[in-house]
């Protein structure tokens, strides 16, 4: 008795961005902090470290980390 398992096409890997470290911040037209004010269309939860450019500007206090639950 043979066994098969049709897996498909694996998912596509996504894309994190480089400036960001703690979590995968997706490379995206814009990113928000979940339960933030802003309007996505990607979110992600904190906390964020910001170790390049913060081109989303999701650190708006400036301490070098974003998203953090306060």
């Amino acid at each position: 008795m043979a066994v098969f398992a049709c897996l498909g096409s694996p998912a596509p890997a996504q894309s994190c961005d480089e400036n960001y470290e703690g979590v995968c911040v997706p490379v995206a037209s814009d990113v928000d902090c979940a339960n933030g004010s802003g309007n996505g269309p990607e979110y992600v939860e904190g906390p964020v470290y910001i170790v390049g450019r913060d081109i989303y500007k999701l650190d708006r206090d400036g301490d070098g980390v974003a998203c953090e639950r306060k």
